[in-house]
């Protein structure tokens, strides 16, 4: 049975896995992306802010639309990712479109030996944090690669969505981080009837266990925001109710979706000696 010890190989084929049949979607419309579209939802837009000019760490970004999407505002953005085949890709499309970033393929436990610079910010989103067992670590990533000052900005799907089925019809897993949580799926939420099947291995974590693994590394919280809504239609028995906005339609607006921090790295104080 796979375990823990090797949840970074399992995951790294999972996502190679997937890479060609998301590249090839009509979720992810790399041509119109390609044709200028942003790949940015009005959540993550809002609470990043003016982008000119700033640093940005794009921390588990797939394939890198988000990534450049962040280029395209006057950041210059560097993405990382565990999957070698999503990197390969992502570098394709920097080049397609003239984009101001770079991209690391690596365990972002592993970033420090790939990566020796600060941020203004640091970005990741939706579907990131369940890939990994240690947000104590996670956390020290950030604070370490955040300039002081600098920028946590993380938008996130609701540990509550976690809690059901794949129906919505009735609680299957733990609000809290119980253990990995090892599954095989066929087809990928882009794409449900793609001929691939994958194993996984994944992690739930409560809002609790996110906000205390930022507070622990030097992280002020500056925001917290919950929306009843998802911006991706990736769950089954979604219906859009607005452009870009879903909802489990037996469930309606009841259940939060999505919840938003923004952080902000301490300045470290200076101990005068008397």
């Amino acid at each position: 049975m796979t375990n823990e010890k090797n949840y970074i190989e399992v995951n790294k084929q999972s996502w190679n896995n997937k890479t060609d049949v998301h590249l090839n979607s009509n979720f992810y419309d790399v041509d119109g992306f390609l044709n200028g579209a942003s790949s940015l939802n009005s959540i993550e837009r809002n609470l990043l802010g003016e982008l000119s000019g700033k640093s940005i760490l794009h921390l588990q970004c797939h394939f890198g639309l988000d990534t450049i999407s962040l280029s395209r505002l006057g950041a210059h953005v560097t993405g990382v990712d565990l999957s070698d085949k999503a990197i390969e890709n992502a570098q394709k499309l920097s080049i397609k479109t003239n984009a101001n970033t770079n991209f690391i393929c690596c365990d972002i436990y592993d970033l420090p030996q790939h990566l020796h610079q600060q941020f203004d910010i640091v970005f990741t989103s939706y579907g990131t944090i369940g890939w990994l067992p240690d947000l104590d670590k996670w956390g020290n990533i950030i604070s370490t690669f955040l300039k002081p000052n600098g920028k946590l900005v993380f938008v996130e799907f609701h540990p509550v969505v976690w809690m059901f089925d794949d129906n919505f019809e009735k609680i299957g897993y733990n609000y809290f981080n119980t253990g990995p949580i090892i599954e095989t799926e066929n087809g990928t939420y882009a794409d449900r009837d793609a001929p691939i099947t994958q194993e996984y291995v994944c992690w739930n974590h409560g809002i609790s266990e996110v906000l205390n693994s930022l507070i622990k590394n030097r992280l002020e919280i500056n925001s917290f925001d919950e929306f009843n809504y998802s911006p991706y239609n990736c769950f089954r028995g979604a219906v859009e109710f607005e452009t870009r906005k879903f909802r489990i339609e037996h469930l309606d607006n009841k259940i939060p979706m999505v919840y938003a921090v923004v952080a902000t790295k301490k300045k470290q104080q200076q101990v005068i000696a008397s």
